[in-house]
Protein backbone atom coordinates (compact mmCIF):
# COMPACT_ATOMS: atom_id res chain seq x y z
CA UNK A 1 0.00 0.00 0.00
CA UNK A 2 1.22 3.53 -0.56
CA UNK A 3 1.31 6.40 1.42
CA UNK A 4 -0.83 9.37 0.29
CA UNK A 5 2.63 11.30 1.53
CA UNK A 6 4.49 9.68 -1.59
CA UNK A 7 2.48 11.35 -4.50
CA UNK A 8 2.35 14.90 -2.97
CA UNK A 9 4.52 17.29 -5.22
CA UNK A 10 7.86 17.97 -3.34
CA UNK A 11 7.58 21.61 -4.11
CA UNK A 12 4.96 21.51 -1.56
CA UNK A 13 6.65 20.11 0.91
CA UNK A 14 10.23 22.14 0.30
CA UNK A 15 7.47 25.44 0.43
CA UNK A 16 6.29 24.20 4.25
CA UNK A 17 10.05 23.42 4.92
CA UNK A 18 11.05 27.23 3.71
CA UNK A 19 7.98 28.21 5.21
CA UNK A 20 9.19 26.33 9.05
CA UNK A 21 13.10 27.44 8.82
CA UNK A 22 12.51 31.20 8.11
CA UNK A 23 10.65 31.50 11.12
CA UNK A 24 13.06 30.93 13.14
CA UNK A 25 15.68 32.92 11.57
CA UNK A 26 17.45 30.08 9.10
CA UNK A 27 17.85 30.11 5.68
CA UNK A 28 16.72 28.78 2.36
CA UNK A 29 20.39 27.94 1.68
CA UNK A 30 21.01 26.31 4.57
CA UNK A 31 18.09 24.46 4.12
CA UNK A 32 19.20 23.70 0.52
CA UNK A 33 22.79 23.02 1.89
CA UNK A 34 21.17 19.84 4.31
CA UNK A 35 18.75 18.83 1.16
CA UNK A 36 21.47 18.40 -1.11
CA UNK A 37 23.42 17.13 1.43
CA UNK A 38 21.00 14.21 1.87
CA UNK A 39 19.80 13.81 -1.46
CA UNK A 40 22.83 15.09 -3.88
CA UNK A 41 20.34 17.61 -5.31
CA UNK A 42 21.54 20.67 -6.60
CA UNK A 43 20.12 24.19 -5.52
CA UNK A 44 18.89 24.81 -8.53
CA UNK A 45 16.98 21.55 -8.72
CA UNK A 46 15.77 22.03 -5.43
CA UNK A 47 14.07 25.75 -6.85
CA UNK A 48 12.28 23.86 -9.72
CA UNK A 49 10.75 21.31 -8.71
CA UNK A 50 7.23 21.36 -10.87
CA UNK A 51 5.42 18.29 -9.97
CA UNK A 52 7.82 15.83 -9.05
CA UNK A 53 6.44 13.76 -6.33
CA UNK A 54 8.11 12.86 -3.09
CA UNK A 55 8.22 9.21 -4.25
CA UNK A 56 10.09 10.27 -7.17
CA UNK A 57 12.19 12.92 -5.56
CA UNK A 58 13.62 10.13 -3.60
CA UNK A 59 13.95 7.44 -6.02
CA UNK A 60 15.68 9.63 -8.14
CA UNK A 61 17.93 11.51 -5.65
CA UNK A 62 21.41 11.40 -7.60
CA UNK A 63 23.13 10.35 -4.07
CA UNK A 64 21.45 9.55 -1.22
CA UNK A 65 23.96 10.39 1.98
CA UNK A 66 25.86 7.41 3.43
CA UNK A 67 26.16 9.07 6.83
CA UNK A 68 22.09 8.83 6.56
CA UNK A 69 21.90 6.45 9.43
CA UNK A 70 23.35 8.41 11.69
CA UNK A 71 20.07 10.36 12.29
CA UNK A 72 18.60 8.83 14.74
CA UNK A 73 15.54 10.07 17.23
CA UNK A 74 11.97 10.31 17.07
CA UNK A 75 9.73 12.39 14.39
CA UNK A 76 6.14 12.52 14.14
CA UNK A 77 6.26 10.37 17.53
CA UNK A 78 7.92 7.51 15.47
CA UNK A 79 11.21 5.79 16.16
CA UNK A 80 13.52 6.79 13.14
CA UNK A 81 15.37 3.47 13.39
CA UNK A 82 12.05 1.62 13.55
CA UNK A 83 10.30 2.66 10.22
CA UNK A 84 10.72 -0.47 7.77
CA UNK A 85 10.12 1.26 4.35
CA UNK A 86 13.04 2.80 2.77
CA UNK A 87 11.15 5.85 1.03
CA UNK A 88 9.14 6.41 4.71
CA UNK A 89 12.56 6.56 6.16
CA UNK A 90 14.24 8.50 3.40
CA UNK A 91 11.62 11.33 4.14
CA UNK A 92 11.53 11.07 7.73
CA UNK A 93 15.07 11.58 7.88
CA UNK A 94 14.90 14.28 6.13
CA UNK A 95 11.76 15.76 8.06
CA UNK A 96 14.67 15.05 11.18
CA UNK A 97 17.13 17.48 9.44
CA UNK A 98 14.54 20.41 8.72
CA UNK A 99 13.99 19.96 12.33
CA UNK A 100 16.87 19.97 13.61
CA UNK A 101 17.80 22.86 11.20
CA UNK A 102 14.30 24.80 12.40
CA UNK A 103 15.84 24.12 16.28
CA UNK A 104 18.87 25.97 15.50
CA UNK A 105 21.19 23.17 15.95
CA UNK A 106 24.81 24.10 14.42
CA UNK A 107 25.12 22.98 10.56
CA UNK A 108 28.24 20.21 11.24
CA UNK A 109 25.76 18.46 13.79
CA UNK A 110 23.47 18.49 11.53
CA UNK A 111 25.19 17.17 8.76
CA UNK A 112 26.77 14.64 10.71
CA UNK A 113 30.29 15.62 10.24
CA UNK A 114 33.18 17.06 12.56
CA UNK A 115 33.44 21.02 12.93
CA UNK A 116 36.34 22.32 10.93
CA UNK A 117 39.71 22.67 12.82
CA UNK A 118 39.08 19.77 14.56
Amino acid sequence: MSHKLYAMPMAKIYALYIQKITKKSRTIEELNLVIAWLTGYSSKTLESLGNLTVQTFFEDAPKMHDNRVFITGKICGIQIETIKDPLMKNIRYLDKLVDELAKGRALHKILREAPHGL
